[in-house]
């Protein structure tokens, strides 16, 4: 039996998220699973390095399965290719070591959260990006975000209100880049809670529009209460963007 490493990008729009589920078979890990079962004739499971919500997109999501084939990793990728439909792709296919999992062998990812931060239209971009017309206080951000960075407990910024496993996590980076209108959230680290990522871009926003000081980011923190936080920000702009290992 091979252990296989599998590399993925996707459009999230019009699927439930990773995770396969019982009440719909409109998943991303649901829709592969059921592909590459019927590619290798024998059940497949993956395993991902993350579960992307409902909406969410990924420039670069890593897979990992196991499998019996006499086919190589070149004819697999272009028989799975061949079935994918546009949205998903599959950009590489290899042989992995047999301890290799997908999420349990991750040491850092990054999400990307885009917003189109003008008045004016976003017309072709509008799935890929969060339109904030009004004009944000980044150096106000930049100094909340600093305050959210380092091994901190973040559930606050959590969804899961059962989440009984450790909430702690270390946020290596939380950086602002800006590009003409576009504004990119940049956020590294060993792990993410359920809608954590998109908890702290809700938040960072509060403190742009100046709705709260940067200065309440440590006393977020400490509350451990997910009212405390901000917002969640809509899933469209929210990219899975690197996996390391």
């Amino acid at each position: 039996m091979q252990n296989y490493k599998l590399t993925l990008c996707y459009d999230g729009s019009r699927y439930s998220g990773w995770q396969r589920q019982g009440n719909t078979p409109n998943t991303l890990q649901a829709r592969l699973e059921a592909l590459l079962s019927r590619l290798l004739e024998q059940p497949v499971e993956l395993a991902a390095s993350g579960r992307t919500d409902a909406g969410v997109h990924a420039r670069m999501q890593v897979c990992s399965f196991r499998a019996q084939t006499t086919a190589s990793c070149p004819e697999l990728l272009a028989r799975l290719r061949g079935f994918l439909p546009e949205d998903i792709g599959a950009l590489a296919l290899e042989e992995a070591p047999p301890d290799f999992h997908a999420r349990l062998s991750c040491v850092e990812k990054t999400y990307v959260y885009r917003i189109w931060n003008s008045e004016a239209p976003d017309v072709f971009q509008r799935r890929y990006r969060l339109r904030v017309p009004e004009a944000l206080d980044l150096a106000a951000m930049e100094e909340a975000a600093g305050l959210l960075t380092g091994r901190q407990d973040f559930r606050s910024f959590c969804s899961n209100k059962h989440m009984k496993k450790s909430t702690e996590r270390t946020l290596r980076s939380l950086t602002l880049e800006k590009e003409e209108d576009e504004l990119r959230l940049v956020l590294t680290g060993d792990g993410f809670l359920y809608n954590m990522a998109r908890i702290l871009t809700g938040t960072l926003l509060q403190v742009g529009r100046g709705e709260r000081p940067a200065r309440d980011m440590p006393l977020i923190l400490a509350a451990r209460d997910r009212s405390q936080a901000g917002p969640t920000a809509p899933a469209h702009g929210l990219f899975l963007w690197d996996v390391k290992y």
